[in-house]
């Protein structure tokens, strides 16, 4: 044996003791011998999501995880396969539009019923900010007690005329990659939902 050789021989023991180290240390830092590699959440398995935004963008942000989620569970598919399959696809078939909205107000009522849905009165702000409203208007809207405008304005009722108003094979079409998707539908939501509010308290002040 030449002298490479017995090199090459004498390494691999210390590589593979090396290997196995690495795997066992990934295995302890997961939780010892019970360690799995992480495979995909499953769609029809109720789950709660965060958001790292806030206000209207943060609402809808949730509102869009979840309703994939109830979408890919009517398709029979992960989450994660579906978003891969609506950016390949080009244009997306019926099934999968009828899916991702009755998934949107699936999630609407599940945010509805654990409580997650914040009232009216806690975008109110947010939605005026970029209102084209005279700042009298606005002054005279932000006067107005949290009461009435919970009274008068429900959020899940904005949310569902949204959900039900959306082109979603327009923003389904020709999606470039699955973030894309995620980010598409979010801005629509959040764009809808500050216009149906401002529309609104307009009509209280």
């Amino acid at each position: 044996m030449t002298p490479g050789a017995r090199l090459r021989a004498g390494a691999l023991p210390v590589i593979a003791a090396a290997l196995v180290s690495g795997v066992l240390g990934v295995q302890i830092a997961n939780g010892g011998g019970d360690f799995t590699p992480a495979r995909p959440a499953a769609p029809c398995a109720q789950r709660s999501v965060t958001s790292e935004s806030s206000g209207i963008e943060g609402l809808g942000e949730r509102l869009v995880l979840l309703g994939l989620d109830g979408a890919a569970c009517r398709l029979g598919v992960t989450r994660e396969a579906l978003t891969l399959e609506l950016a390949q696809s080009g244009v997306p078939t019926d099934a999968q539009v009828n899916a991702l909205r009755a998934g949107l107000l699936q999630a609407l009522d599940h945010m509805k019923a654990d409580g997650t849905l914040p009232p009216a009165s806690e975008l109110t702000d947010e939605a005026l900010d970029n209102a084209d409203l005279n700042r009298f208007i606005k002054a005279a809207i932000r006067a107005l007690p949290d009461s009435v405008i919970n009274a008068a304005l429900k959020i899940d009722d904005v949310l569902r005329r949204t959900i039900n108003e959306l082109d979603l094979r327009s923003l389904l079409t020709n999606l470039n990659d699955p973030d894309e998707l995620t980010r598409q539908i979010n801005a629509a939501v959040t764009d809808a939902v500050k216009s149906s509010l401002v529309a609104r308290l307009r009509d209280l002040h």
